[in-house]
């Protein structure tokens, strides 16, 4: 199992990055919220992995802390009918402890706000998960932010329709997602980032 993976940064997306690490470039889907937490390209960069293998399909799956690694390990192992897509997309819209929050209280309709869960979705993590949250929080990040956000283009048609694109990889039909994008260039101008247009329009 490779849990940890620690090299060069060669490209990434709101979704996804690739490190290049002993000779090898990886591909390695990651939530948003690690996304926006990732140096610039050419960069060194540390990511807690969680690989998911499949008879058709192997996949790695990297956070940027060991506790949302092993939360995202959780809720794909214990909540039936939840796979590593709807819980990446479940991680984008949330922080961690507002995560353990939500399904501490109880909070079905923040967690069905998610794309790919609906309300019973929601209200089974809940179930399935409140007994088995207590190393979940505080959920503390102390590893340093050593994103920079000046290499990264924003404010271009490029950063909008790698957001639209975002939003359709974590479940939204393509007309959805231009809207909730446009909505939010609409609300907040076009300068933001990739990951802060992803997140103000998950909402």
């Amino acid at each position: 199992m490779i849990v940890h993976i620690e090299g060069k940064l060669l490209r990434a997306t709101p979704l996804s990055a690739i490190v290049s690490a002993g000779g090898l470039g990886y591909a390695v889907n990651v939530p948003v919220t690690t996304a926006e937490k990732l140096p610039a390209n050419g960069e060194a960069v540390s990511l807690h992995t969680h690989a998911v293998y499949r008879e058709d399909s192997q996949a790695l799956y990297g956070f940027w802390t060991e506790t949302e690694r092993d939360f995202f390990a959780l809720v794909i192992d214990k909540v039936s009918g939840v796979g590593p897509k709807v819980a990446i997309s479940l991680m984008s819209k949330l922080q961690l402890s507002s995560l353990v929050d939500a399904i501490r209280s109880e909070n079905a309709a923040l967690l069905a706000k998610t794309p790919g869960i609906g309300k019973k979705t929601a209200e089974r993590i809940i179930i399935e998960l409140k007994d088995k949250l207590a190393s979940f929080y505080p959920a503390p990040s102390n590893a340093p932010h050593s994103g920079s956000e000046d290499t990264e283009e924003v404010g271009g048609s490029s950063t909008i329709d790698d957001a639209v694109l975002a939003l359709q990889a974590l479940g939204y039909k393509a007309t959805e997602a231009k809207k909730a994008i446009d909505k939010v260039v609409s609300k907040s101008g076009p300068n933001l980032s990739t990951e802060a247009m992803i997140k103000a329009a998950l909402g």
